[in-house]
């Protein structure tokens, strides 16, 4: 009979090995006390080793597999998969379905992203009077004390720059045009700088081409490249699998979630099923595919349809249109039939997503790891355990989620400091509300998320301890012993 503790020296026992405990059919508990006494001279080093591995019905410790996560019954396995799978296959069947064949072409408005752009490099930069580079402009006489007037005096006044920019990339490659810098724009162009330049076709021959950004492809690349190795370095096989699974993730979001909302699929329909398929494809790539996963996984698709209902819920009864700014407002012009409070909804559920698997995830791992330190623990002492780490979780996540919303809409909430507006006022207008909505919601399910997934796994490792029961019972003895062992040594 294989013993549930496996013999962790059996080259420092003469007397016996692996096959002789085996033959003799019994508990071989006993067996890693011995070599810690002073008759064969074991190390002291090894005893927290075998510590680690006695009492363990699985025989598991860290250094032996990818978690300390043992496996469960057979039986068990089998009510995990009949949720799982069907989950798993209607999400394959919502991606085969709504599968877009690309975003639907249109014709370029010309305003802010929806613009013809080339890279350049700007070649030369001479500075020159703006009195002399807007010949023009007549002497202001407007009150200079406002912000308007005041700009005017610099423009008028000030020390304006000419700079030459050579487009690099498309049909007019190699050809230049001269960008007048005026002294109080916040981008000063350099000699040598890459830019990115807008192309107006129907504009007159001179003023097709403008700078409209500068050219940062290759800082975010670079710094991608050091998040990247930081990650392979510190994660190994696990780093190395993280990122696969993000750019999983992007390709996801690129190719099935964007085109499919703009091609006029409901963006709350397209949102679930991606959110779905990018929660399957991350947990089980970067955490393998095991119970303890499956179960992280069933308490991420619980909290997202809560958060799902909940966003719908307030969504509508808050009258959130989700066309607030210049960006949603050009959305819904060139595509008048989507549906901009669906699309509102979408961007909590996937914002929450990230956020979810790693409360999941640690949830799960937490009870995991409860229930190896302890197997006699019962699922409530293991859900009291697990809640308590919980409960730190959800103090800092929560958090993390404020601060992050807060530190996006800076901006905005630094102009409703500038216009005295009262917390009521702000917080009423619909930019601001929908970051009220958009944090509460997705907070509601992260908080949730923990009673819901330590509940789910303290059930699971619980359910499967009477599957060990026999092989726990012939080795009863051996923890106790082992402990007065230990005492006895002390």
């Amino acid at each position: 009979m294989t013993t549930p503790q496996h013999p962790p020296f059996p080259p420092h026992r003469p007397g016996r090995g692996p096959s002789a405990d085996e033959d003799d059919g019994r508990s071989t508990g006993p067996v890693p006390v011995v070599p810690h006494g002073t008759r064969d001279g074991r190390p002291e080093a090894d005893h927290g080793h075998t510590a680690e591995h006695g009492g363990q019905g699985t025989g598991g410790g860290h250094g032996h597999s990818h978690g300390p996560a043992a496996p469960v019954s057979r039986h068990l396995r089998k009510v995990i998969a009949a949720v799982l799978i069907p989950f798993a296959a209607a999400v394959v069947v919502g991606l085969a379905v709504l599968w877009p064949g690309g975003a639907p072409a249109h014709e370029r408005t010309g305003v802010g992203f929806d613009r013809q752009t080339q890279e350049a490099t700007v070649t030369k930069v001479v500075a020159l009077s703006c009195q002399s580079a807007n010949p023009s402009a007549g002497t202001p006489t407007g009150d200079t004390s406002t912000a308007e007037g005041s700009s005017a005096v610099q423009q008028a006044e000030g020390e304006c720059k000419r700079a030459t920019v050579r487009v690099d990339t498309g049909d007019d490659k190699g050809r230049t045009f001269d960008e007048i810098v005026q002294p109080d724009q916040s981008r000063q162009l350099r000699e040598g700088q890459k830019v990115v330049v807008a192309y107006e076709p129907s504009a007159p021959k001179d003023l097709q081409y403008s700078v409209t950004d500068i050219n940062r492809q290759f800082p975010l690349a670079l710094l991608a490249g050091i998040f990247a190795l930081a990650v392979v370095v510190v994660g190994r096989l696990r780093g190395l699998m993280a990122l696969v699974s993000l750019a999983v993730s992007f390709l996801l979001l690129n190719f099935f979630i964007l085109p499919a909302i703009l091609q006029g699929s409901n963006p709350l329909v397209v949102a679930v099923i991606g959110s779905s398929a990018i929660m399957l494809i991350a947990l089980y790539l970067c955490h393998g595919l095991s119970a303890r996963t499956s179960v992280a996984v069933l308490g991420t698709l619980i909290s997202l349809l809560l958060i799902g209902v909940l966003g719908s819920l307030f969504i509508g009864w808050a009258a959130l249109t989700g066309n607030t700014d210049d960006n949603t407002g050009l959305i819904h012009g060139l595509y008048p039939s989507i549906d901009m409070s669906g699309l509102l909804l979408a961007g909590v559920i996937i914002g929450s997503l990230g956020v979810l698997d790693d409360v999941t995830v640690t949830q799960t791992s937490a009870v995991w790891e409860l229930h190896e330190a302890n197997p006699a623990m019962g699922w409530r002492g293991l859900y009291r355990a697990g809640i308590r780490i919980g409960r730190d979780h959800i103090a800092s996540v929560v958090n993390t989620l404020v601060l992050a919303y807060a530190g996006a809409a800076l901006p905005l909430l630094l102009l409703f400091s500038i216009a005295q507006s009262g917390v009521g006022t702000v917080a009423n207008s619909e930019l601001v509300a929908e970051e009220i909505v958009r944090t509460l919601v997705g907070s509601i399910g992260l908080v949730a998320s923990v009673p819901v997934t330590t509940a789910l796994a303290a059930l699971v490792v619980s359910a499967d301890r009477p599957a060990r029961a026999p092989e726990t019972a012939a080795g009863a003895g051996a923890p106790a012993r082992g402990g007065r062992g230990r005492r006895r040594k002390r």
